[in-house]
């Protein structure tokens, strides 16, 4: 067995001890489309008040970011222990007072968001554990979302499992956190949506070639599509987006 191979395979181990099958939290993803011009002072309402506001109701903070290729959008993601605690935090916080006062303060000028998207999700059994780090603030996030071929979702969550997550970890790239969907939502049954991080554009896409271009990733990629009988995902199935780290996220 050459060294390659070796160090692959203890990349494997590496990235299956750091794995937390326990965390059985909920966790919310949501974007928020601005309206035009209205992003900075949506920032400032997060920054002055929200924030404050969802800790006092119970609601985690994971990350806060902005698209590098949108404008007027925010994407967050935070946690809660349990279905039943998303929907009583988000009641208490809808009807906390000092919210109403400061949305109201904060529309003024008009409303700052004229659209919320929002998907519950749970972390698979092979996501890393989440740790909140302020690590560069200058580092970039990537959100990918995968739609797998029809009854395939398995099959692709074996390949990350088994191969892809130690594979990335060997090119450079930085796992953070896998999902699924939580039943109910729609596509949660052919969607894995995660998030890894890299230090810049330029070594992200120069770890991606690296990893695309490798005789291990093509080995996993033919293998795992021979035995499902063609690809795990959908023609266009795999979509990206590049986020940096608000000033107030914890997660830099």
């Amino acid at each position: 067995m050459n060294r390659s191979i070796l160090v692959f395979l203890s990349l494997i181990v590496m990235a299956a001890s750091s794995l937390n099958a326990e965390d059985t939290r909920l966790f919310e993803l949501r974007i928020y489309h601005c309206n035009p011009g209205k992003l900075e002072a949506l920032h400032d309402r997060f920054r002055d008040h929200t924030l404050a506001l969802f800790e006092k109701h119970g609601m985690e903070h994971i990350g806060y970011w902005t698209p590098t290729d949108a404008e007027d959008t925010l994407v967050y993601l935070i946690a809660f222990a349990s279905e039943e605690a998303q929907s009583a935090a988000w009641k208490q916080f809808v009807d906390d007072p000092d919210w109403q006062a400061a949305y109201q303060a904060s529309i003024r000028d008009g409303k700052l968001v004229k659209e919320i998207d929002s998907v519950l999700m749970r972390l698979t059994d092979y996501s890393p554990a989440i740790k909140i780090a302020a690590a560069d603030p200058n580092r970039l996030f990537e959100m990918r979302t995968y739609t797998a071929s029809e009854g395939n979702l398995g099959n692709l969550d074996a390949r990350f499992r088994d191969h892809t997550v130690g594979l990335f970890e060997a090119f450079g790239i930085e796992n953070l956190y896998y999902f699924h969907l939580v039943e109910g939502q729609e596509g949660a049954e052919n969607t894995l949506l995660y998030f890894i991080a890299h230090k810049d554009q330029a070594s992200r896409d120069a770890n991606f070639t690296a990893f695309g271009s490798s005789d291990a990733w093509k080995t996993v990629r033919a293998e795992s599509e021979k035995n499902a009988g063609g690809s795990l995902t959908v023609e266009g199935g795999v979509k990206s987006q590049f986020l940096a780290p608000t000033d107030y996220s914890l997660s830099k």
